[in-house]
């Protein structure tokens, strides 16, 4: 599950402490390198392993392979920037990892729960109480008031407290007098922040943002991205935020960059 690259500085670093202190025992050393080891696993909230995708070629075409043998492994509380091109793959990593699409093989476990066991009734509910999207474009619900839209994920496992949660999560985002507003009345700064709200509404295990700032202008971007930032320290969430802003990207405490499909 975990590969060297994780593990062996967090023993390099106890070795290292005991060759400053010769007197500490060998039998204390393997109890603090089990700690170490346990620790880790615990708190390593998302493991993909060998995640492929591959989509049909067109007519008789060729298939198109858009993701090879990815491995990612994410800490609880980490925020990773994924980066790349247009047509690197970035989407449909978080398409997969969202559990709206299904991989071609490899394995998606997320907070303990390997995707790939779930039936659709069972992946809605998971989604619903363990993943929080905020997509580039919104995907409001144009009949749905803000306070209705950021409702929604409550609403799937009938929450009680679903219009106190979403209007706490509104108050949040600066939108605590736009509750009752429709999107069609909301700019599409204030849309992206009611995307927000109903992302972060259910305290999720794992924030996916897909370029969420890409179709705001460059004010509202800037202050869009600030307050997803400011929300992930604050409730000290895991986010993946995909971009191919550099400067956004180097705001997150790790960076994984996409190129035809593989992490380079």
């Amino acid at each position: 599950m975990f590969d060297n690259g994780e593990i062996l500085p967090g023993f390099e670093r106890l070795l290292g402490l005991k060759r400053q202190a010769k007197g500490l025992a060998y039998t204390s050393l393997c109890l603090s390198l089990c700690d170490l080891w346990q620790r880790t696993a615990a708190f390593m909230i998302l493991d993909v392993t060998d995640l492929c995708k591959t989509f049909p070629g067109a007519g008789h075409g060729e298939p198109v392979e858009v993701l090879k043998s990815l491995n990612l492994h994410v800490a609880q509380g980490e925020s990773v920037a994924i980066l790349g091109q247009s047509g690197s793959g970035k989407s449909t990593l978080l398409t997969l990892l969202a559990g709206l699409d299904a991989p071609s093989s490899g394995s998606i476990v997320l907070n303990g729960q390997n995707l790939q066991t779930l039936d659709e009734a069972q992946l809605a509910q998971f989604r619903a109480r363990n993943i929080g999207i905020i997509f580039q474009q919104f995907h409001l619900m144009s009949h749905l008031s803000a306070l209705e839209n950021v409702s929604l994920p409550l609403d799937l496992f009938h929450d009680p407290d679903a219009a106190a949660k979403a209007a706490l999560a509104l108050e949040q985002v600066g939108l605590s007098k736009r509750k009752a507003h429709f999107p069609h009345q909301m700019s599409g700064g204030e849309c992206q922040r009611v995307a927000i709200a109903r992302a972060m509404v259910v305290r999720p295990a794992i924030l996916l943002a897909d370029e969420p700032t890409g179709n705001l202008d460059n004010q509202t971007g800037a202050y869009v991205s600030d307050m997803i930032f400011d929300l992930v320290k604050e409730h000290r969430m895991t986010m993946l935020f995909v971009t191919h802003n550099e400067g956004l990207a180097k705001r997150c405490e790790r960076e994984q960059r996409l190129q035809n499909g593989r992490f380079v």
